[in-house]
């Protein structure tokens, strides 16, 4: 899995904690011998734990303290493995087997520690990034290649600044959605229509589309601020909207005979430019210090900055535009089917048959 890691194009300094370099002797037992002659695995176990363990035999009192007995081989027979051979086993018929007789010596390697997480045995993988590799995509890469090659009696999940970035994204995209149904329903319940909300709402898509677009353009990550900016176009964005739409059918209920949706759009946007580009110039200017990046600690807060500066710009010259066409179809469907309910009912009420006493 390290090696595989490392292959990841943008990804730098691949390490891991898991150290193999603490050697190790490996007694393998011959059971069926053993057991020939008498001997059991957990008797070979027992007498090994005797002699290089820490069993306590023992304790022995004293007026002031007391002190544990420890069975073990004496140190000049532990400094090399050689001394297993003196080593002997009491069969159960009481006769003493070498340990040479049932088991043979491998030596190998082994880790030097062996970390958990939680409760379980645990290797962390760590690196680095290369200047302008994001850490979703990192993280992505990783996700798939777990999936691919580890088997699936081995888990792993992200820890650190990857855990984090995960978590903190986790949910942002239905926070989203929620936003804009909140705001759909409020302006519904606003204007007591089902259209015109979504003639307001019309505008988001370019907004949203700005905003990506900047922080693609300026290689900025779509991180935790940046969804924050996203959210906080949303609510300013749609000020556009609700500046001209609010008007025009204010317009249409007052002076409906004289004014039509075409009509009270152009007014409209006539009488609300001025405020709509006053109150798009104060959140530019707000948001543009922190699109440059200014002050300290002002690389995490870029990208909402970023986010907050493109999508007012794509979003100021677009809806202008088309936020009128839109409600104008907006309001032709809505008296369509205005005009379809009254004549379903007259067909209704024709269509029963009369009765008289």
């Amino acid at each position: 899995m390290l090696e595989r890691v490392r292959e990841i194009p943008g990804l730098i300094d691949v390490n891991s904690d898991l150290q193999i370099t603490s050697p190790q002797l490996i007694i393998e037992i011959d059971r069926d011998k053993a057991s020939s002659l008498g001997l059991s695995a957990q008797l070979v176990e027992d007498t090994l734990y005797s002699a290089f363990g820490s069993r306590q035999v023992s304790t022995i009192y004293t007026p002031t303290n007391q002190y544990f007995v420890i069975m073990e081989v004496a140190p000049e027979f532990q400094r090399d493995a050689s001394a297993l051979s003196l080593i002997y086993l009491r069969s159960r018929t009481g006769k003493l087997v070498p340990l040479d007789a049932v088991a043979s010596l491998k030596r190998a390697v082994g880790p030097l520690t062996v970390n958990h997480f939680g409760q379980l045995p645990a290797v962390t993988i760590s690196f680095n990034l290369k200047p302008g590799v994001s850490l979703g995509d990192a993280t992505a890469a990783i996700q798939t290649l777990a999936d691919r090659e580890l088997p699936a009696t081995v888990s792993y999940s992200f820890v650190g600044s990857a855990q984090a970035f995960a978590s903190s994204l986790q949910g942002m995209g239905l926070l989203l959605i929620l936003a804009v149904v909140v705001i759909y329903i409020v302006l519904g319940v606003l204007y007591e229509d089902f259209i015109h909300p979504l003639t307001i709402l019309s505008g988001l898509p370019a907004a949203s589309f700005g905003a990506l677009f900047t922080l693609w353009a300026f290689k900025e990550e779509l991180n935790i601020m940046g969804y924050v900016g996203v959210i906080l176009l949303v609510g300013i964005v749609k000020k556009n909207a609700i500046m001209m739409v609010d008007f025009a059918i204010a317009k249409e209920r007052e002076d409906g005979r004289a004014f039509n949706a075409e009509q009270a759009i152009f007014e409209a946007c006539l009488v609300r430019f001025r405020p709509i580009m006053m109150t798009t110039f104060a959140a530019l200017a707000g948001a543009v210090p922190i699109a440059l990046g200014l002050g300290a600690g002002a690389e995490s807060r870029r990208p909402l900055g970023l986010a907050v500066v493109g999508g007012l710009v794509v979003s100021q010259l677009l809806t202008l535009y088309i936020t009128p066409v839109i409600y104008v179809y907006m309001d032709k469907f809505t008296s369509r089917l205005r005009k379809k309910r009254p004549a379903a009912q007259q067909v209704e009420t024709h269509g029963e048959p009369a009765m008289a006493k």
